[in-house]
């Protein structure tokens, strides 16, 4: 049965449960009644950031133009233009034992695409969550709602998964940014 979290806490994934290699993170929404015309196009990333709080190499940053991190222990299973349709919308495959000892978290975010253009943001986004399943048996081990606390932003760190004196936890982000992904990319010491 998952555990259900809510902004701000965090929980251990692999100490409690040493078996646990690989993981899927499973992300959803829904939008809002929209008439502005321009379809939604929700993308999920991932930061792979070291101990100065920024991402070492290019390849450190995984989405739909970059699907796996550099040794392949980041892969996002692709862009889901649409979000249409029941379950999660995007889903990314994270593996432990591949993930380079220069990592110290992975922040998982979900940006809209064009938002600035398309005149869209995070108010007319509905039912977000991000959960977590473990890989070898389909269960779902974590659940978090982000809830609508979000109206102006364009860009959405919703978890974090850091190690912990050689473990690794999970922290229910939920943190909102204008300016979209490049916004992240340049708080997480990419140029764009």
């Amino acid at each position: 049965m998952a555990i259900n979290l809510v902004k701000g806490q965090k929980i251990d994934l692999t100490k409690g449960n040493p078996s646990l290699k690989k993981v899927i993170i499973g992300l959803g929404w829904d939008l809002n009644k929209y008439s502005g015309g321009k379809s939604f196009d929700l993308d999920a990333s991932v930061f792979l950031v070291g101990s100065n709080g920024r991402t070492n190499h290019d390849e450190d940053f995984i989405f739909y133009n970059n699907l796996e991190s550099r040794n392949k222990a980041v892969i996002h299973a692709g862009d889901n233009r649409t979000g249409e349709g029941d379950g999660d919308d995007e889903q990314i495959i994270l593996e432990f034992d591949k993930m380079p000892a220069d990592v110290e978290k992975m922040a998982v975010a979900v940006t809209i695409y064009e938002a600035m253009e398309r005149g869209q943001n995070f108010g007319q986004v509905s039912n977000a969550y991000v959960r977590v399943l473990d890989e070898a048996t389909g269960e779902e081990l974590i659940h978090y709602d982000l809830g609508e606390d979000f109206s102006i932003e364009t860009a959405l760190v919703v978890c974090e998964i850091y190690r912990h004196n050689g473990e690794w936890k999970f922290s229910a982000v939920g943190s909102g940014f204008q300016g979209g992904l490049a916004s992240l990319c340049q708080n997480y010491g990419l140029e764009v």
